[in-house]
């Protein structure tokens, strides 16, 4: 039997010094997933590409970006209103840091600069105490290590949304919109490839704020509790 595809939203494309080592978005999920039995549908809105209609997709998932929500991009609301629509008609959705910040904004909650400044490396996020109870964090540990790298995030969260983690600067960094749509300001596709290269085009601006660049680039093991936000939700949905 033919199974619906997993729809990925791929929100733009990463400067080309980071595609030229590691690759776009698209690669990344692709081979985050690559173990798992399911058709990958990827459509990059900014380049003008139509959305397929609810009932041809398992799930969405939304990808990270360097533009910015507050740029208000045509591509950019045209997905959000799709977006909305989706999330009326019950389609599981995860959004991840531009995604993330993206669901928030359109289901009414408030995305800016983020006061507390850049947010990057492998950092510590901390499970709320409603989390405990959410269907794909329950087993969680109240601490794990996640792939950061953002300089907006949702400031205020939507009304009647959870907040499930935060971080030492952000306070939203899982949110619970419904039982099918969630989203995470970090990064659970990313691996340590894609984390240096990060680093390294930020190197000048992270120097500045007096972050040590040898110790960022020390990154330890692989946050595979981030990893699995994003294998248990496409294995729930998709």
């Amino acid at each position: 039997m033919n199974k619906k595809p997993l729809l990925l939203l791929q929100m733009g494309e990463p400067p080309r010094e980071i595609a030229a080592q590691v690759g776009e978005q698209g690669d990344w999920f692709n081979a985050a997933l690559a173990e798992r039995d399911y058709p990958i549908n990827i459509v990059r809105p900014d380049r003008g590409a139509s959305f397929p209609a609810y009932t041809d997709v398992s799930a969405v998932v939304i990808s990270g970006s360097w533009a910015m929500v507050t740029d208000r991009l045509r591509w950019s609301e045209l997905t959000g209103a799709w977006l909305r629509e989706a999330y009326h008609a019950g389609v599981p959705m995860l959004g991840v840091c531009y995604g993330h910040q993206l669901l928030a904004d359109v289901l009414g909650g408030t995305v800016d600069d983020n006061p507390n400044g850049l947010e990057m490396g492998l950092l510590p996020v901390t499970l709320t105490a409603q989390a405990k109870d959410d269907a794909l964090l329950g087993a969680f540990p109240a601490r794990f290590s996640a792939y950061l790298t953002h300089l907006q995030s949702v400031l205020v969260p939507p009304p009647g949304a959870q907040v499930l983690a935060r971080s030492h600067i952000d306070g939203c960094q899982i949110i619970r919109y419904s039982d099918r749509v969630l989203s995470s300001q970090f990064h659970p596709e990313f691996t340590a490839e894609t984390m240096l290269a990060c680093i390294g085009r930020n190197e000048s601006a992270l120097q500045q704020l007096g972050r040590d660049i040898d110790e960022m680039r020390q990154l330890g093991e692989e946050p595979i509790w981030a990893r699995r936000l994003l294998l248990d939700f496409v294995n729930r949905f998709a």
